[in-house]
């Protein structure tokens, strides 16, 4: 993704004040001093610490998958501290490290190179480490160049998203022949991730004898795939800042807005049904701010190429979103948790 403040500065407000108006002085932006120059040790520093979090996480996904399935065919089996010092554990661990920071940096590397076929000024990209189920935050540049004109808009905005996406299908589908299928586990405390449409299709074909009564396990080259998508799917809303913003401004204009507001009331409802991490996606968009800044061409045609690639990374949204990535956690079950 691209950071939201000020990445995506809207033309000199020369090129749509009304006669007769003064110019209004820049404002100072969280963060402007930290983005006024390139400071690479810091983008390394953060690509570190990332990595080594993304790790530590990829423990517990790495054990899942080696012993999830011990206890029920052999009752002795007792989990301890030792599988954490298994070298399968640790190279597996590792694996999911590398294969997720792959599919990040593919995605900010797409917006990076971008900006630079275009000559915007942007910079590498800012990891963010996480205590989180993946371990981390996921990654942004800064673009400190006006993006004036709708083309580049697009291009910008959709190169990330595709980059990310045509290194994660390949993790997924790959990670998704190494996964093991075993009987059904039990339910209690166990998560349960949701399937985007493209884990659905991919295991048709990679896991076609899949009945009833049994449960895919998934590699850990797999869950980074899977997370791949998920960040897909969640940079892809047209909204505000995220790409999907970037791309439905340059697609619709104005009329993005109306579409943004509709947007934000589906989270809500999301929420309640689904999963409830929509209703903190809701809270942080909303102090994200949802409107875009306007750019100087924006009625002018965006060109039959770049609306089929709009065609292309629409589908591509249906595909990677996942309506409750983690099952079962909706507000109104965990409201109903609550009164028991």
């Amino acid at each position: 993704m691209t950071d939201p403040n000020p990445s995506w500065t809207p033309a000199p407000s020369s090129a749509w004040e009304p006669a007769g108006t003064s110019p209004v002085p820049p404002r100072r932006r969280l963060g402007g001093e930290l983005f006024s120059k390139d400071r690479p040790w810091l983008n390394v520093l953060l690509f570190v610490v990332t990595f080594v979090s993304t790790f530590v996480v990829g423990f517990s996904w790495s054990a899942s998958y080696l012993f999830a399935d011990r206890p029920a065919a052999d009752p002795s089996f007792k989990a301890g501290s030792w599988i954490f010092r298994d070298s399968r554990v640790i190279v597996l661990s590792a694996v999911y490290a590398v294969v997720l920071m792959t599919i990040l940096l593919a995605h900010e590397m797409g917006h990076y190179w971008t900006c630079r076929r275009y000559g915007l000024n942007a910079t590498l990209p800012f990891f963010i480490p996480a205590p989180t189920l993946i371990g981390t935050l996921g990654a942004f540049i800064k673009i400190r160049s006006p993006i004036s004109r709708k083309k580049q808009l697009f291009d910008v905005g959709i190169a990330g998203p595709l980059a990310g996406f045509v290194f994660a299908v390949p993790a997924l589908a790959a990670g998704l022949a190494l996964s093991k299928v075993v009987p059904a586990l039990p339910r209690e405390d166990a998560i349960v991730f949701g399937e985007p449409l493209l884990l659905k299709i991919l295991g048709s074909f990679i896991l076609p004898n899949l009945g009833p009564g049994y449960d895919v396990i998934l590699h850990p080259v797999a869950f980074a795939g899977w997370v791949g998508v998920l960040v897909t799917a969640l940079n892809l809303f047209p909204l505000g800042q995220l790409d999907g913003g970037h791309i439905a401004y340059a697609v619709f204009g104005r009329k993005t807005r109306v579409l943004s507001r509709a947007v934000l009331a589906i989270f809500l409802v999301m929420a309640a049904f689904f999963w409830a991490g929509w209703l903190i996606w809701f809270l942080i968009l909303i102090l994200m701010g949802v409107k875009h800044p306007r750019i100087a061409d924006e009625d002018a045609p965006l060109g039959g190429t770049r609306r089929v690639l709009f065609a292309a990374i629409a589908a591509i949204f249906i595909l990677s979103f996942i309506p409750a990535p983690v099952e079962e956690y909706n507000l109104i079950e965990l409201i109903r948790s609550l009164g028991r």
